[in-house]
């Protein structure tokens, strides 16, 4: 296992609950944290917990090509280079495909698969410098198993999956990493807006799938984990 102290590591969604634990497992193994998300006061409380100073992040739109140019400038201003990059950051939009709207669609397809692409575009280039580097994605179980009611989630995160395949392809004669994690449910704020009966108690617990995460940050440098599923014991769609 590689050690994660003293990593150079982007870590956007650090607002959700998956992303803010991740955080806090990655700091305390000593790694060099940027983070960001979309909420200002969760993210300044968060890099307060950390002690990490100002310049160490940023509040952003990842869809916005704009804001990640931004947030490129800025982690470059305080880092040398890119060892991981993990993307927590996305949105859930849950329903019938007869509620759903094409603003639903866009809205999905721009945060989880856009803001992906865009935050892939900016920060390889430096990790193809120097033939090195992780990517972690996590398109959950619905990114290889659909569900009724996921029409617009499913088809960004698939859309996730093979982009970062494709990418891999590009990359294969580095040692550039891409990992994928397909978590199943996790009890998170991902849920407190989609309208099904669901057992949460019976969830994967954030602080776990943080966990995980985090433990794909540490693979061997002589292999690569590619793909991770972690979902809970009564709900195995994988």
């Amino acid at each position: 296992m590689e050690s994660i102290k003293g990593k150079q590591i982007l870590l956007t969604g650090a607002t959700g609950g998956i992303g803010a634990h991740t955080a806090k497992l990655l700091a305390a193994g000593g790694a060099r944290l940027f983070l960001t998300g979309r909420n200002a006061d969760t993210l300044k409380s968060l890099a307060a917990e950390l002690n990490l100073p100002a310049s160490q992040w940023m509040c952003a739109e990842l869809s916005d090509e704009v804001q990640v140019a931004t947030l490129k400038q800025q982690y470059f201003s305080v880092f040398s280079g890119i060892d991981i990059l993990i993307n927590t950051a996305g949105v859930g939009i849950i329903r019938p495909v007869e509620q759903l709207s094409a603003a639903d669609l866009l809205q999905s397809l721009q945060s989880n698969l856009v803001a992906p692409f865009l935050l892939v575009k900016s920060f390889l280039p430096a990790m193809k410098e120097v033939k090195k580097g992780l990517i972690i994605n996590i398109p959950g179980v619905l990114g290889k198993v659909p569900m009724a009611g996921a029409a617009a989630y499913c088809a960004s995160k698939y859309g996730l999956v093979g982009m970062m395949q494709s990418i891999r392809e590009e990359i294969k004669r580095t040692e550039i990493r891409v990992t994928n994690i397909f978590l199943g449910g996790v009890d998170s704020s991902f849920w407190d807006t989609i309208d099904l009966r669901v057992q949460r108690d019976k969830m994967i617990q954030a602080e776990e799938a943080a966990r995980a995460i985090w433990f794909l940050c540490q693979q061997p440098a002589s292999g690569v984990v590619s793909e991770m599923v972690l979902q809970p014991f009564n709900h195995q769609a994988i």
